[in-house]
Formats: C-alpha cells, sequence, structure tokens
C-alpha cells in the first residue's frame, strides 16, 4: 500500500510517517521501494503504527522507541524489558495521583473537603 493509504488507515500524517522512518522507528520489513523509488508499505504496518501511537500516549519519547524498534541498535532485551518496566511504574504512580485527585474533587462535591468553593 501507498504512504496515502497508510496515512488515512493509521490517521497519521504523512510527514509523520516520514519522520518516523527518517528516526528509524519503521522496521524495514514494513517499507519497500518499487522500481519508480515510491514507497509501498506491508498490510502489517497499520498494525505497528497504531502500537507506536499507543506508546507515544503514555510518554515513550521518540528516542525510547527507537531504542526499542531499531534492529540497528544493539540493546538488550534486558534493557528494553527494563525501559518498558519504568514506564510501568510510573504510569502505576500516575494512576494513583489521578484516583487521590478524583477521590478528592468527589469530596468537594459532597462538601466534605477541606476547600472552600461552593459547588
Amino acid at each position: 500500500m501507498k504512504i496515502n493509504d497508510v496515512s488515512k488507515l493509521t490517521g497519521l500524517p504523512i510527514s509523520t510517517l516520514r519522520f518516523y522512518e527518517r528516526k528509524n522507528l519503521i522496521p524495514g520489513q514494513f517499507v519497500q521501494r518499487d522500481v519508480n523509488n515510491y514507497r509501498i508499505y506491508s498490510d502489517e504496518i497499520v498494525e505497528f503504527l497504531n502500537d507506536v501511537k499507543l506508546l507515544l500516549s503514555v510518554d515513550f519519547s521518540i528516542d525510547e522507541l527507537r531504542l526499542l524498534v531499531d534492529q540497528q541498535i544493539n540493546l538488550s532485551y534486558e534493557a528494553k524489558k527494563q525501559m518498558v518496566e519504568q514506564k510501568i511504574k510510573e504510569m502505576d504512580e500516575i494512576q494513583k495521583r489521578l484516583s487521590a485527585s478524583k477521590k478528592f474533587l468527589y469530596a468537594v462535591l459532597e462538601g466534605k473537603a477541606n476547600f472552600q468553593t461552593k459547588c
């Protein structure tokens, strides 16, 4: 499929797809070139890019993603595992803070918080 098709199926702009390629976020297994040097993407690229979007949404940086997917970087499985485990810990902390905030806001609505406001 052409880059336009991938853009439509993933919701990613073409410029982002090209940026991901320059940053080696798209493994070569997903992209070939035709005789006119146009990119031809395999069907599996859509699922891969949806995974990339998910990882970005949980605060993986582009550089962290590159460490995970770039085959030219010889990062051990253990190092990659530690990166993911660290993100999970960070997410757990965020969830705790959000839960405490939500509990507080319910207390404000119920007039049970030591917070001066009229709701």
